[in-house]
């Protein structure tokens, strides 16, 4: 048990050394880029180190398998070179039983990447969207899906439009019994606009059927409301903006992505995409682990024996394979052509049986 202790602290100590070089590397390259995206914008170096460190934990998040790999490998080359390995051995103790401690760290840190970490990242990602939105446009566009329908917002210099849609075509293109409020720039309701359907076009929604109701002090709205068979209302939106909005699941914490999956359908959305990137988070923990089995597959072996570089080369690329894979299989069961619970949970599962065999094969008793 005390052997199993120590080879699960240093695999801890590794994976916190390898996950603090990375997010100091990715703060700095993300800080150039922010720079570069904001560079036209009278954007500061403090806003943009804010919007830094608010799309770091999404990027921590995506090469999280990265990280379990390098972890592995720095864990292992560190034990072959202290000869830890082989008074493992001596004492009776097989390789395999060695990773009993790593895969069990691996699994608890993808329970935490899931409960955790998920939650932090899709609050981050809000944010950032809000933010850098407000800095490119000077009044954010949200959307945001609840039991009441579809809500959009939208803003210009002019002010903020509130936009309520009972629901929506499959991509968002057309909404369906539509409500929009204008506000000035004082926060104070001008307009109110109901209409039974809303397309947006080149950078205009145009409503059918509608009904105008001016909201102006002296004015008796209903008295001077106005009907309209089309109309044109300008828009800050465009399709791609609000299918970014919608489509991103990373921006829904796994917590309350059961729900939000039921209120898409409720909206007329599909939510395959959602309901395929649930299932690859819950099996995260699992695909964790099996980064440390192909690394170790590699890696465990005296340096006496040479091809240490080799090894190394080997464990990342079978590593990036297998991230290739699960992510193209993912493809596939969002496109519907593999089942939702094969494409989340048919890659973890061969990626272990894969490492597994591998460390059978090496396993010299």
């Amino acid at each position: 048990m005390i052997l199993h202790f120590y080879f699960a602290r240093r695999f801890a100590l590794s994976f916190l050394m390898i996950t603090s070089v990375f997010f100091a590397l990715i703060v700095l390259v993300d800080l150039v880029e922010q720079t570069r995206k904001f560079s036209d914008l009278d954007v500061s170096l403090g806003q943009r180190l804010n919007l830094t460190l608010l799309n770091t934990p999404q990027t921590i998040n995506q090469i999280l398998p990265l990280i379990m790999i390098l972890a592995t490998v720095v864990l292992f080359i560190g034990l072959a070179r202290s000869s830890e390995l082989v008074v493992t051995r001596a004492a009776g103790r097989s390789a395999i039983s060695a990773l009993n401690a790593p895969v069990a760290v691996s699994f608890v840190i993808g329970a935490m990447a899931v409960g955790m970490l998920n939650p932090i990242v899709a609050a981050t990602t809000k944010r950032y969207v809000a933010v850098s939105e407000g800095y490119r446009s000077g009044g954010a566009a949200a959307l945001s899906i609840s039991a009441d329908g579809l809500w959009l917002r939208q803003g210009n210099d002019q002010g903020q439009t509130v936009i309520r849609a009972s629901r929506s075509n499959a991509d968002a293109s057309v909404l369906y019994d539509v409500t929009l409020v204008a506000y000035s720039k004082d926060g104070g309701p001008v307009r109110r606009i109901e209409a039974k359907s809303a397309a947006l076009g080149d950078g205009a929604w145009s409503l059918r059927d509608a009904k105008v109701w001016p909201l102006v002090t002296g004015l008796n709205p209903e008295a001077s409301a106005t009907r309209h068979e089309l109309l044109e209302i300008s828009s800050s939106l465009t399709l791609d903006r609000i299918r970014e909005s919608l489509g991103t699941p990373a921006g829904v914490s796994i917590w309350d992505m059961p729900e939000f999956i039921a209120q898409l359908e409720q909206a007329g959305f599909s939510a395959r995409r959602h309901k395929v990137w649930m299932q690859a988070e819950l099996a995260r923990p699992f695909f964790l682990m099996a980064m440390v089995l192909v690394a170790a597959a590699f890696t465990m072996r005296h340096t006496r024996f040479g091809g240490t570089g080799t090894a190394v080369l080997a464990a990342v690329l079978m590593g990036f394979g297998l991230y290739f894979i699960r992510s193209f299989a993912q493809i596939l069961g969002e496109n519907g052509q593999i089942p939702i619970i094969l494409a989340a949970w048919a890659p973890p599962g061969a990626a272990i049986l894969l490492a597994t065999g591998l460390l059978l094969h090496a396993e010299d008793g």
